[in-house]
């Protein structure tokens, strides 16, 4: 009786949208994938509205333990106290989860990976992100109220209960022409507005960039623990079937096929965690603006503040998967230097021990 409960209107209202999907289909603003560039440097370096947002970003959180830290003291207050605290619940996390010694090492890279995408994923739910920007005028677009701000810079206000800002005019409508004449009798602006400022991890060059840094970092905590070549067996790890080969033993040749297999196995799942890592981040930010985009333009902004209570917890949640991830696979990556050295000490100890046998 309980889930009968809970059924029924989610039911009725999965029926309800596919009503109104059906036989009240509500026009959809324009979306683009890749990042817009908003002017260049000379001819060839164009910059892309969400490196502007990865700058603003930056200088947020540079001047935020700028402000933290001018004027230190003994005990914190204000900005220098909200700034240890989260140094130090990020560094007890790490500490508590890779031990101290490793924490430590960990901690700087982990920490910024973490604090980098999590103000990154919240700024971008600014009421100014995809809402000013240059817009592109065209007999056949979105149909919006818009102002000007400034340098050549519009704003578009958002939709409210009695201005619902969701009309489009199709580019195959007969009737196109005389429907931009009367939306710009109206006053209104038809066409596409490019942002300058959009969520930076909406871009796929962002997340894969921090997927890059997370690689590199993991990579280097490996190689330092154990050095470059012993490392490098774990992926490329083709000494059994030569051993096999001289010895003419086919157990151990066979062992070490299988030896090789695995490595090789390792150093594809190495390439598969730069594509995870890219396209969850990508995805999940991607994907909500796309939905807080729409609802705030085509609803009225009341109905949108759920979504935004959505996104917070999936910017925290997204930020918190990047971060730890990097941690575990150092944590592996060490792991294995540590397993790898003590297996060759025990082999070293063995070979001597059975070389004072026989000198014996």
């Amino acid at each position: 009786m309980s889930r009968l409960k809970i059924i029924a209107p989610v039911g009725l209202v999965a029926l309800l949208l596919i009503v109104v999907g059906l036989f009240f289909p509500v026009p959809r603003p324009h979306v683009a994938l890749p990042a817009e560039p908003v002017f260049h440097l000379g001819n060839n370096w164009p910059i892309y509205n969400t490196f502007l947002s990865a700058w603003l970003s930056i200088v947020v959180l540079g001047a935020l333990f700028y402000g933290g830290t001018r004027r230190m003291r003994l005990i914190p207050s204000g900005l220098q106290n909200f700034a240890e605290t989260v140094i130090e619940l990020l560094l007890n996390f790490v500490e508590g989860v890779a031990g101290r010694k490793n924490g430590r090492r960990f901690f700087p890279v982990v920490a910024t990976i973490f604090i980098f995408v999590l103000v990154s994923n919240w700024l971008s739910l600014l009421p100014i992100f995809n809402a000013i920007g240059f817009s592109e005028e065209k007999e056949h677009g979105f149909v919006m109220e818009q102002a000007s701000v400034g340098f050549d810079l519009t704003y578009v206000p958002l939709s409210s209960l009695g201005n619902l800002s969701g009309d489009t005019i199709e580019e195959d409508d007969p009737n196109a022409h005389e429907k931009y004449a009367a939306a710009k009798e109206d006053g209104k602006f038809v066409g596409e507005l490019l942002p300058l400022l959009r969520g930076p991890n909406t871009d796929l060059n962002t997340p894969l960039a921090l997927a890059i840094a997370s690689a590199i970092a993991v990579e280097t905590w490996g190689v330092t623990s154990l050095g470059f070549f012993t490392y490098g067996r774990k992926f490329f790890n083709f000494g059994g079937i030569f051993r096999g080969l001289l010895r003419l033993n086919f157990g151990m040749m066979f062992q070490g096929m299988i030896d090789a297999f695995v490595g090789i196995l390792e150093f594809i799942s190495e390439l598969v965690r730069l594509v995870s890592f890219t396209f969850r981040l990508f995805g999940n930010m991607f994907a909500g603006e796309v939905v807080i985009l729409m609802f705030t333009f085509l609803t009225p902004l009341v109905l949108t503040i759920a979504f935004y209570g959505l996104e917070l917890f999936v910017g925290i949640i997204q930020a918190f998967i990047f971060a730890m991830l990097t941690l575990v696979f150092g944590i592996m990556a060490v792991t294995h230097g540590e397993h790898a050295a003590h297996e060759a000490e025990e082999s070293h100890a063995g070979a001597a021990e059975r070389l004072q046998e026989s000198e014996a």
